[in-house]
């Protein structure tokens, strides 16, 4: 029933995630720093403090309690899992809701699932599992047999687009994907998939703040909210900074006083965005605390945002107008990274 639950968890979670940018396609007339701005001070700096509150109304004591190399590593693992979601909304940006979530997430799957066993290789710790007791152990060759399997199936994902590029023409790629670039989307994607994948290390090295949250009467549940506040904090420096640049490079700031735009519904469709954007994680903590393994949740919820992603780019269009091929292609690139899942589930359970 526990695994279950946690199975239910993620689940929302992952669909929180691959939802969560289909608000800002409502947004109109706006930059996408602008939108990506409030999206941002909702998902980064309102809604978590608020979450941790409900659920862990001490959340501050503790933080203020807590050492700063503890609080420190967290909020560098932020920092770059900031770069990381910043260039995930340019990935989306430039290959759509189906390939870019699925390259990009791939690659978070892939490196979610091994970068806590690195840690735990240089700083053990009893009950965690090193990235060599991984090489040693059949499950643990069995996780990365997953991975491996996973990046295959990114390859899959990235070959579909490649087909999608050479058989539609500009006009048809801009009908799904206003701005459609494959080669800068898929070398942002890479670079997102990758740096994402720190929100995973941010939760390992910040657990001590969630330990301290049950110590203190707390339901173990909500427990990783009190995590999540240190760890965005470091996602918010990065991408208040890189959006504010923008903005005034762009002087895209006039987008609040552009009265030939609808701030009002603008505002709110951003402030939605970026609300569902932290549910994923809201959701995820309680799956966490479910499932116990690192591993198993990061890429059981990375795989549903990857199903969900994909069913809105059905929705919105993104492969039609494609050769069969084509279509075959992106769908077997998805079966595989969701048999990348079952190994790796398989492994952690063995």
């Amino acid at each position: 029933m526990q695994a279950l639950l946690g199975i239910i968890f993620h689940s929302l979670g992952g669909v929180a995630a691959g939802s969560f940018y289909m608000p800002y396609n409502k947004v109109k007339g706006w930059s996408w720093e602008t939108y990506w701005m409030v999206g941002g001070v909702m998902s980064w700096l309102i809604v978590p403090p608020i979450a941790a509150y409900l659920t862990v109304p001490g959340f501050v004591e503790i933080i203020a309690g807590s050492s700063s190399t503890i609080l420190g590593f967290t909020f560098l693992m932020g920092l770059l899992w900031g770069v990381g979601g910043l260039s995930y909304g340019l990935g989306v940006r430039y290959l759509g809701m189906s390939l870019g979530n699925s390259v990009v997430l791939g690659f978070c799957a892939a490196f979610g699932a091994i970068v806590p066993s690195i840690y735990y290789n240089f700083s053990p710790q009893e009950g965690k599992t090193s990235f060599t007791d991984m090489i040693s152990s059949t499950g643990g060759r069995v996780v990365l047999l997953g991975v491996l399997v996973c990046l295959i199936g990114i390859a899959i994902c990235g070959k579909a687009g490649m087909l999608k590029e050479g058989e539609l023409s500009e006009e048809e790629k801009k009908k799904s994907v206003a701005e459609f670039n494959l080669v800068k989307g898929l070398i942002v994607a890479v670079l997102s998939g990758i740096l994402s994948s720190f929100f995973s290390f941010g939760i390992e090295a910040g657990k001590p703040l969630a330990d301290a949250a049950v110590a203190a009467g707390y339901d173990h549940l909500f427990a990783n909210n009190v995590t999540f506040v240190v760890i965005l904090w470091g996602g918010l420096a990065t991408n208040f900074v890189w959006t504010t640049y923008l903005s005034l490079k762009n002087k895209a700031y006039k987008d609040f006083t552009n009265k030939q735009t609808p701030i009002s519904k603008n505002v709110l469709f951003s402030t939605l965005a970026g609300t569902v954007w932290f549910l994923q994680f809201f959701f995820y903590g309680m799956g966490e605390s479910k499932l116990g393994n690192g591993a198993s949740s990061w890429i059981l919820h990375m795989s549903t945002i990857i199903l969900t992603a994909n069913l809105w780019g059905v929705y919105r269009r993104e492969w039609h107008g494609v050769a069969k091929k084509t279509k075959w292609t992106i769908t077997s690139g998805i079966i595989v990274i969701i048999l990348s899942v079952v190994l790796v589930g398989i492994g952690n359970s063995v």
